[in-house]
């Protein structure tokens, strides 16, 4: 075929003429190799080939090259016209996929029941389980913040396959009824069920949602975004220790835990009705795990940190009371308002944070702020007065809140969107090892030594780590130790 002689337009018996219809090398003659409607040929149907190929086979036979028919040309139509069905070359212009739109804001875009565990671990020391010790009190308080993480693997694989409402109604009248049923309780065993478990586990079911969802809602703002939902922490962890407190003398601790509970059923019911998710479900691959994200080293080095910082994290929170009352002397009427103090301090730094992670990166956010929970805890035993223990509880509390409210920030920008609620799930799981175990340890040596000093060495010892972790982390995403991330 290279070495015929080129189409003559002129020549009417040319048998290379394209639109001869008898032509052995015209495309719609019904014996042409190159016939689009001819099953027999290998460039037979347009199901067999496409049309674009059809039409490069024709030029190779014709030969016409000065002027191709294909080009820049993008699609093809078939249109019947006098000499029998033709086809025709029309070019269109791609077009972009479209672009999800975060709405950055909207309304609907508690944990701070957990916050307020501290109050409790006194309250319990002092009369319904005075004969039990600090270490196994704080089991409940362990269990609790355990919780709140644990349920993220099974609660981030249920927001990404949709299910976002049931969950969070049949947590939010767990978490009712186990604060009703606390205030039944007499025996150790009790509360370790109804305030250590039911409220634990529900808190981390209403937790993970109202964390993913931020995601969905927010993009320039969601570090902010972020830092206005973990709010809701500080807050409570402010008036429920207050609010326990004075109701307690008052109504006794039976009613006082009934309070909460209507308290908690009248919130819960407003998060009910202005929380959901924006984006529809997605089949991502895979179960509840996706090991293939612990292939991301960034990712791997962020879930050992954040485990290594539960270790020490909650211990200030756990014992600064009593150490408060026991260690230094402080009156009960003024020892009951550190907790509250730490809390309130902390949404200042779980909405200022968000601000800056915004501006900054997460990371760059977490790596000073954890650095100086650290150092707060190194220094916490060695506060002696009220002034000095108001200046450590409200340092720790900025720095704590930035944590704690940042710490799924990052995730996100470890992988895919779809995948963000399971990634997110695997992180807080994980890392709910850590809470469970850290005040624990924090108590037993504490029974051990008789000594705050070994146990803020300890804790401390564990954020600093965390620090150093979360510096490679950076490292690891950037190949450097600049830059926003």
């Amino acid at each position: 075929m290279a070495n015929r002689t080129p189409y003559n337009p002129f020549n009417p018996y040319d048998p290379y003429d394209p639109y001869d219809p008898y032509s052995p090398y015209g495309p719609y003659n019904s014996y042409s190799l190159v016939n689009p409607y001819n099953p027999y040929t290998a460039y037979g149907t347009p199901d067999s080939c496409t049309p674009t190929q059809s039409i490069l086979e024709e030029e190779r036979l014709i030969g016409s090259t000065r002027h191709s028919r294909i080009g820049s040309i993008q699609d093809i139509e078939w249109q019947n016209t006098d000499f029998g069905p033709e086809q025709r070359l029309i070019e269109k212009k791609p077009t972009a996929p479209p672009v999800d739109e975060f709405p950055d804001g909207g309304l609907r875009a508690c944990f701070g029941f957990v916050n307020a565990w501290g109050v409790f671990q006194s309250y319990y020391h002092e009369t319904i389980l005075a004969d039990v010790s600090p270490s196994a009190i704080s089991w409940i308080g362990s269990i609790q913040y355990a919780l709140v993480f644990f349920p993220g693997l099974v609660v981030g694989r249920l927001f990404d396959l949709g299910y976002f409402r049931i969950p969070q109604i049949t947590a939010s009248v767990v978490l009712v009824v186990g604060t009703f049923l606390t205030a039944e309780c007499k025996e150790y065993w009790q509360f370790l069920i109804c305030q250590g478990v039911s409220v634990g586990f529900a808190s981390g079911f209403l937790f993970g949602p109202a964390v993913a969802v931020v995601s969905h809602w927010f993009q320039k703002r969601r570090g902010l975004a972020f830092g206005v939902i973990a709010s809701g922490a500080s807050i409570g962890g402010t008036v429920i220790p207050i609010t326990v407190r004075k109701l307690i003398p008052l109504i006794g601790f039976q009613w006082a835990m009934r309070v909460i509970g209507f308290i908690e059923l009248a919130v819960l019911g407003t998060s009910i009705l202005t929380l959901r998710r924006r984006l529809p479900s997605r089949k991502v691959s895979g179960g509840l795990l996706n090991l293939t994200s612990f292939l991301h080293l960034p990712y791997s080095l962020y879930v050992l940190s954040a485990v290594i910082s539960f270790l020490g994290l909650y211990t200030v929170l756990t014992y600064l009371e009593v150490y408060g009352r026991e260690g230094v002397g402080l009156p009960p009427e003024f020892s009951i308002y550190l907790i509250p103090i730490a809390n309130a301090a902390s949404l200042v730094g779980r909405v200022g944070s968000g601000y800056v992670t915004d501006k900054l990166g997460p990371l760059n956010t977490l790596i000073p702020s954890t650095f100086v929970a650290g150092i707060c805890t190194f220094i916490w035993p060695f506060a002696r007065t009220k002034g000095a223990l108001i200046a450590v509880s409200c340092v720790y509390g900025i720095a704590c809140g930035t944590f704690v409210g940042m710490l799924p920030a990052p995730v996100a920008k470890m992988g895919s969107m779809e995948d963000v609620g399971r990634r997110t799930g695997m992180l807080m799981t994980i890392a709910a090892s850590g809470a469970l175990a850290g005040p624990p340890i924090s108590g037993a040596i504490l029974g051990k030594t008789g000594s705050y000093v070994a146990v803020g060495a300890y804790a401390g010892s564990m954020i600093l780590v965390c620090v150093v972790m979360l510096i490679a982390v950076k490292y690891a995403a950037l190949k450097k130790f600049s830059g926003k991330f």
